[in-house]
């Protein structure tokens, strides 16, 4: 209609994006005991719930999946200000590499059941 208004035709798609990311909640249960042990109490703690979506959510539909984040803003900087990761003033603290790779194995080793 808008664009018949304007004398002119369009045609839409409308692309319903990716499904909701929802993290199964007896495997969050399970793993954040895991998390805290990485990065130490009180470090690993629930988000509020964001707008975004991810690939990963279609994973999740076959199986029950975990999705984190990990926190990279130095601490010298005030996360509320750093400039977020589709900035190109978006800088990590390499540092916090080291802490991402050793939660991915844990959870991986406490998923194995070892």
């Amino acid at each position: 209609m808008i664009a018949q208004s304007a004398g002119a035709s369009a045609d839409v798609t409308i692309d319903p994006g990716y499904p909701v990311t929802r993290n199964d909640p007896n495997l969050t249960r399970r793993m954040v005991p895991v998390l805290e042990a990485v990065a130490g109490k009180g470090h690993a703690r629930s988000a509020d719930l964001v707008m975004g979506s991810e690939d990963f959510s279609y994973y999740q539909q076959q199986i029950p999946g975990l999705y984190f984040f990990l926190g990279v803003t130095p601490q010298s900087a005030d996360p509320n200000k750093a400039p977020r990761c589709h900035s190109p003033y978006f800088y990590v603290d390499e540092s916090a590499l080291v802490l991402g790779v050793r939660a991915l194995a844990r959870l991986t080793l406490a998923y194995m059941g070892q």
